[in-house]
């Protein structure tokens, strides 16, 4: 008996948008406005690397960057979440899907002492340049014309299933839990048995709903939570059975 749980990162793991967070680091905590107004929906990635520049620009380095980024609140009942999986990992894969960078979850993780707690992450890859400046690329390539075209999360969820298949690890149950429109992807992709977790009030449980509503639901069961407490009593309610 073996569950995976997929993470996103952004409001769900974390309290806070990552991406925007950084620019506490900018002159003033703000962005320029033609350089905030350039933001094309579907091209946030692209947006971000303007964003790292301007940064960059203005002398702002990686030291400075990573203090501020690891000053980030876990959602409510998240650390207790993430201490209970890594006592359980016999019982628990943990992967981590978000359209944040490599740079900013491992700071944040590895603050936390969480690091090991996930197997792995998928996430737009990011680097330090020799001059200083922080670079971002896109997670990959994808025919999706529901996602953003950098990362299409029910893409990276199959076809990591299709890989543990291969090394001959399958999941009684896959745990999907997020907040965002970007989320309602891979949770389409869920079967009868998954369970899919969105966080109440946020994009991810609207949509869900939405698709209720016009009967389409999704195939997969669902549970909302407000507080990170609210998936563990739910995991803890899985090992018991």
């Amino acid at each position: 008996m073996k569950f995976l749980l997929v993470f996103d990162f952004d409001h769900t793991i974390i309290d806070e948008n990552s991406d925007t967070w950084i620019v506490k680091c900018a002159p003033e905590r703000k962005l320029p406005n033609g350089l905030r107004n350039s933001y094309q929906p579907g091209h946030w990635t692209e947006y971000m690397g303007r964003v790292f520049v301007y940064l960059g620009d203005n002398g702002v380095k990686e030291d400075e960057m990573k203090r501020t980024m690891t000053t980030i609140p876990f959602t409510a009942g998240m650390i207790d979440l993430l201490g209970f999986i890594g006592e359980n990992k016999e019982l628990f894969d943990c992967i981590i899907v978000s359209d944040s960078n490599t740079v900013f979850i491992d700071w944040i993780l590895k603050a936390a002492d969480f690091h090991k707690v996930f197997d792995e992450v998928f996430t737009n890859p990011a680097a330090f340049s020799s001059t200083g400046y922080l670079t971002v690329q896109h997670f990959h390539a994808h025919h999706c014309t529901k996602c953003p075209k950098n990362l299409c999360k029910r893409k990276v969820l199959k076809e990591f299933l299709d890989k543990q298949l291969e090394r001959g690890v399958s999941y009684t149950q896959i745990i999907y839990i997020g907040d965002g429109g970007n989320d309602l992807c891979p949770v389409t992709f869920l079967k009868k048995n998954d369970i899919a977790m969105p966080r109440q009030g946020y994009t991810l449980e609207k949509r869900i709903s939405q698709l209720a509503q016009s009967l389409s639901p999704v195939q997969c069961s669902v549970l909302v939570w407000s507080s990170a407490i609210d998936i563990m009593s739910y995991l803890k309610s899985l090992i018991k059975e």
